[in-house]
């Protein structure tokens, strides 16, 4: 599956974007399988509820089920103005 970083997370991580071969069921397990990777991945996932989640373009929540994404995106909230 692809998976896309944006803003501090993409600048953490140093990567705006890698497939990744998991088996993880929900969006959390994936999160835990990236942290373990690396210590870039574990500052960047450290808090999660900094965190938003969009499958396949559609926001999702951290408990979501990953059965037949292809595309798991992570970025920090957004704010209006």
């Amino acid at each position: 599956m692809q998976v896309l970083y944006f803003a501090w997370v993409r600048e953490r991580i140093g990567l705006p974007r890698e497939v990744i071969d998991t088996k993880a069921a929900t969006v959390a397990e994936l999160v835990a399988e990236l942290r373990a990777k690396d210590a870039r991945y574990d500052a960047a996932f450290g808090d999660v509820s900094a965190l938003r989640v969009a499958l396949d373009q559609d926001l999702a929540e951290f408990d979501a089920p990953l059965a037949g994404v292809r595309e798991v995106a992570f970025f920090p909230p957004m704010t209006g103005g």
